[in-house]
């Protein structure tokens, strides 16, 4: 049964909840700290996560100077292809789909942090249809 807007959430918005929870957890585990705040959005084959708050104090201060900003940069480069698989794979497993790429970026200004996770078909059709079924048909 499809949920009315403003109510519960539907089933797409309980597994981008999930999926927030789970990265926000191995982020937490992964760096020590994890983000100040966290959304994730599907969007048809498109799973994008924005953390808030994703800089340590260490890079806050970092952030100040030019050469800082530029090391911050390519620290977390070599973060994230160290633990892409692991993130790959929490998408994966909350969405049941592959992940064909992933994409990430953090605003060393701002502080937030975008990951992009693309798959192998239009999840948020296929989330859409399942809502959108009679209970007795699913």
């Amino acid at each position: 049964m499809p949920s009315e807007p403003g109510t519960v959430l539907g089933r797409k918005g309980l597994i981008e909840s999930a999926i927030t929870s789970a990265m926000v957890h191995y982020q937490a585990e992964l760096i020590g700290h994890g983000p100040t705040e966290a959304r994730t959005y599907i969007l048809e084959d498109m799973v994008i996560v924005r953390f808030k708050g994703s800089l340590s104090r260490v890079e806050q201060g970092l952030a100040q100077q030019s050469e800082g900003r530029k090391l911050i940069k390519e620290m977390r480069v070599v973060l994230r292809e160290g633990c892409s698989e692991e993130l790959q794979a929490i998408v994966a497993q909350e969405t049941g789909c592959h992940v064909v790429s992933s994409h990430s970026d953090i605003s060393t200004r701002t502080g937030e942090r975008i990951e992009i996770y693309i798959l192998d078909r239009n999840f948020e059709r296929m989330v859409r249809r399942r809502d959108d079924q009679p209970e007795g048909s699913r």
